[in-house]
């Protein structure tokens, strides 16, 4: 649908720096509410409240808003529209990498995609002619005031939040009947679209093989959305849609979050950790495995036991204090996600005037900071030194969100973030935890390392003088 990074050599032609495309109908005003994260999704799927979504929707059903107010239809076009294809083409995008051109022939997926960079006469005459839906992937790349909003819902959600736009002729379908590994919420842009949701669904996505429309028998939702109307469903359900004969075409948005972000996943992070820290403490997890166990097809029912003991007296000393680190999930959202929103798409630069002992400084972004505790590579008293790292999303690539990590990044296998000495964490947990503070007040023991501190986090742009 939309979240999975993609996967794939980058187009080297032609590409350089993303420009937002010129989007029309500019004027129009938006009804939603940028104030917060959660002003912003409150206004998203108003009018319904955001404790009664998550109390009788989130994971559990599907919720359709009709809306009949001409001022949100006239926002959601400004979105994305079928002619905004023109300009992105002119700017170099490219088949598989940006879009795919698709149609569901006899119940499966066709591609039609062609080789290289898309020309738009030849893809406007391919979606007339082949009646193919044009899967346009991740718009907010491009797109400022999709940008705004996906950034917002990043910060809501604590996950990524990845988008597609798909464009289908009319009488035709882009996509079989299918399911994601996402929580979706689409946004009905141009035309309308006819919908169909089943049961049963898979829940919340688990291993599953759909393969005929003969194992979902008839649709229990039916619906057509047109502009301004938003659908929400739950990962995991089976659904299509397709554009009615007599519309000149459909244009929706799916906005999708959630992808990789379960308790499993969360235990498959932080279990490690855990494992090591209580291991230090507990004599009996330490001892060797029954004699011969690596040789045996499975373990004893004495072994299994003995297994089961140890994972309880985990679950204890979670229960009675024992400190949790997740990594690898909190380190792959902070640098995959997108960056602040910018008016004026620049490079940072520091704001103000450099931070003195005497002034007082707030950490302007704190929902795109991260402060990690952990093992540098150099050893004290034959031990790994600990250092607290800081992690941020201000220099994040726009243009590279949710489409997978370059090559380099990927070979590299780390990811770097700000290093400061142990004795640092307290005064980093002020920074991060107060509205403001100042800079006397940090509790390192030198006046120079308060000052040093400070000027290190504003030339990285993460603090202002207030």
């Amino acid at each position: 649908m939309a979240m999975p990074k993609k996967v794939g050599k980058r187009p080297t032609e032609n590409v350089g720096n993303v420009t937002p495309f010129k989007q029309s109908k500019t004027e129009t005003p938006s009804p939603l509410n940028f104030e917060s994260p959660t002003s912003l999704f409150e206004s998203l799927i108003s009018p319904i409240g955001v404790k009664m979504f998550f109390q009788d929707y989130w994971e559990q059903k599907p919720l359709l808003l009709q809306r009949s107010d001409a001022s949100v239809a006239a926002y959601y076009q400004t979105l994305f529209q079928l002619a905004d294809m023109k300009d992105l083409c002119s700017k170099g995008i490219f088949y598989g990498w940006d879009i795919n051109f698709c149609r569901s022939v006899d119940g499966k997926k066709k591609v039609l995609n062609k080789e290289g960079r898309v020309n738009y006469t030849q893809l406007k005459k391919d979606f007339d002619k082949n009646k193919a839906t044009i899967q346009f992937h991740q718009p907010q790349r491009f797109n400022d005031e999709l940008w705004k909003i996906q950034e917002k819902l990043e910060c809501f959600f604590g996950s990524l939040v990845g988008s597609n736009v798909y464009i289908t002729p009319p009488a035709s379908q882009g996509l079989p009947p299918h399911y994601d590994d996402v929580e979706v919420f689409i946004l009905q842009l141009e035309g309308e679209k006819h919908w169909r949701l089943y049961n049963p669904t898979v829940p919340l996505a688990h291993e599953y093989s759909l393969e005929s429309e003969d194992q979902i028998g008839k649709p229990t939702h039916e619906f057509t959305l047109k502009p301004g109307d938003l659908l929400y469903f739950p990962r995991g359900t089976i659904h299509q849609a397709d554009t009615p004969a007599g519309i000149q075409h459909s244009t929706h948005l799916t906005i999708s979050t959630y992808q990789k972000n379960s308790w499993a996943d969360f235990l498959l992070d932080v279990m490690p950790g855990l494992v090591f820290d209580c291991m230090k403490g507990d004599v009996a997890i330490r001892a060797g495995i029954p004699r011969r166990m690596m040789l045996e097809a499975n373990p004893s029912k004495n072994a299994k036991n003995q297994l089961s003991r140890f994972l309880r007296s985990l679950a204890e000393q979670l229960e009675n204090g024992q400190e949790l680190k997740s990594i690898a999930m909190k380190k792959d959202f902070i640098t995959s996600r997108l960056p602040p929103y910018q008016e004026n798409s620049c490079e940072l630069m520091p704001a103000g005037n450099l931070p003195k002992l005497s002034d007082r400084v707030t950490v302007a972004v704190k929902d795109h900071v991260m402060m990690l505790v952990e093992p540098t590579e150099e050893m004290v008293d034959m031990k790994p030194e600990m250092a607290v790292f800081l992690f941020h999303s201000l220099k994040n690539k726009r243009d590279i969100h949710m489409m997978g990590r370059e090559e380099e990044e990927e070979d590299s296998g780390q990811c770097k973030g700000l290093r400061f000495p142990l004795s640092h964490q307290d005064a980093l947990i002020q920074l991060l935890t107060s509205e403001s503070i100042l800079v006397q007040d940090l509790k390192l023991d030198k006046d120079a390392d308060k000052l040093n501190l400070a000027l290190s986090l504003w030339t990285e742009c993460l603090i202002q003088v207030i």
